[in-house]
């Protein structure tokens, strides 16, 4: 593990023990001087404290990784960002030294601003959204998204639970979806049936605990009808293990409790669709062909995607990558990082990210290298995805048939590993994309596709002079 200053974090633990810091200098066989110049970040940590850390309190080593202290910054620099902070001069140099000084307090202000969002406080305070020490509830989609990075969107309790159904019960990969189906009925007396949509009511899966009885709607893709049978032998075989999981969550809502359970369940079903060590040989031996693990597997384009950035088994690991799903307005409904890329949490993200350009080219498969202002370049591929459940509305016609975005990416480093990569000149600057998390936060003033000004310059409107632009003029 790099060395890391870790200061906020070890004054914080050493805190909450209680301990002086001749008391915690002792458990940490070193001397206080030296404790002391460790929690005001004027050395970095040792890998031999590091291990006494985990040693002796159990520390996740990962909770103390320079990632989590990025991705606050990142956070951080966003809701800095709004308008609402326009004449605070707050520069990047504070938030890191926040960060590095005092975690929890950028982590209680990222989670104001989310109570901020999501009404101002007066509507909160008047809201059924208090938890019992008067502090607004996050979302639960941000609660469960942010334990999943947490946990590196790995869970070895999971994988293991996957390994143990495929052996169990003799699965196969060409007959995959029949053997669940037997699984089910014969380890759990469910009875599988494939309904037509009209009888569905909008339901794409439907299981009755009563009647012990699954539903799944014609409409669902094969892949889809196998993830669905897995998600529930999850659910049935496995709930021990997910609740085990979602224990260590400390969710803050009942909705949130479920929500991180669903994911779970998907998680397993991804590890029975595609098996750990069998899906990682296959994605380095074909070298990341999304079209031959597609169809190797028998899973969709986003399944392939979301099974990469699970791989993340220690002495057994592939690429680290991102991934983020979009809707044609913009919204991200899904994202996870790995490969270190900051992904927006508060609004639109960078238009430049070419998983928005995928709108453009239905289903065609999109390359991107890209760079970050601070320097960071990432490789990354998109394409459009349809959703599932194409149906007919009351009056006879058929609705829009919606389309989402998938990004994968990872740092440009990885690139020459991915069959997607070939013929590019990978050093060619002329090929690069530069782009940023967010128009709020880029501090880049030549940017066409600005949508509003950079928090990183003052704002200066010329009415007789235009340029690329309302918030870029050409000098």
């Amino acid at each position: 593990m790099r060395a890391a200053r870790i200061g906020g974090k070890l004054r914080r633990l050493r805190q909450d023990h209680r301990f002086t810091q001749a008391q915690m200098a002792a458990e940490l066989n070193i001397s206080p001087s030296y404790l002391n110049l460790l929690e005001s970040n004027q050395r970095p940590v040792t890998v031999n404290v590091l291990l006494r850390l985990a040693e002796r309190f159990q520390v996740d080593l990962r909770t103390l990784g320079g990632d989590d202290d990025a991705r606050l910054t990142s956070d951080l620099m966003e809701v800095l960002a709004d308008p609402l902070f326009e004449g605070q001069d707050v520069k990047a140099s504070d938030v890191r030294d926040l960060v590095s000084t005092l975690p929890s307090v950028g982590r209680a202000l990222v989670t104001l601003y989310h109570a901020y969002q999501r009404g101002g406080a007066a509507q909160i305070a008047d809201s059924d959204d208090m938890e019992g020490e008067g502090q607004p509830a996050a979302l639960p989609s941000e609660e469960v998204t942010d334990f999943l990075q947490r946990r590196g969107n790995h869970f070895p309790e999971l994988e293991d639970c996957a390994e143990t159904l495929w052996v169990e019960n003799g699965l196969a990969l060409l007959t995959l979806q029949q053997d669940l189906v037997k699984v089910l009925n014969q380890r759990f007396a469910v009875d599988v049936d494939i309904a037509p949509a009209a009888s569905m009511q909008g339901l794409l899966r439907n299981y009755n605990p009563l009647t012990r009885r699954l539903v799944l709607s014609e409409l669902l893709p094969i892949a889809s009808r196998t993830f669905q049978l897995a998600h529930q032998i999850a659910f049935l075989g496995f709930r021990r293990e997910i609740e085990t999981i979602i224990s260590g969550g400390k969710f803050s809502t009942a909705e949130a409790d479920s929500l991180a359970r669903s994911a779970l369940a998907n998680y397993f079903a991804g590890a029975v669709m595609a098996p750990y060590g069998r899906f990682l040989e296959a994605a380095r031996s074909t070298r990341y062909d999304l079209d031959i693990l597609q169809n190797r597997f028998g899973i969709s384009f986003e399944q392939a995607c979301h099974r990469l950035t699970t791989l993340r088994r220690p002495g057994s690991e592939g690429i680290p990558f991102h991934l983020i799903r979009v809707d044609i307005a913009g919204n991200i409904s899904k994202r996870f990082s790995a490969s270190g890329i900051h992904i927006a949490r508060f609004g639109a993200a960078c238009p430049r990210w070419n998983v928005y350009d995928a709108f453009a080219t239905p289903g065609m498969l999109r390359v991107q290298v890209s760079a970050m202002p601070e320097g960071q370049s990432f490789f990354c591929v998109a394409r459009t995805i349809s959703t599932a459940g194409r149906q007919i509305s009351r009056g006879g016609l058929p609705n829009r048939v919606g389309q989402l975005a998938i990004g994968l990416g990872c740092a440009v480093v990885h690139a020459r590993d991915i069959i997607y990569a070939d013929g590019l000149n990978l050093d060619d600057p002329q090929i690069v994309t530069p782009i940023g998390v967010s128009c709020r936060t880029c501090p880049r003033i030549d940017c066409a596709d600005r949508a509003m000004p950079s928090r990183a310059q003052k704002l200066e409107i010329d009415e007789n002079r235009r340029g690329m632009s309302t918030y870029v003029l050409t000098v």
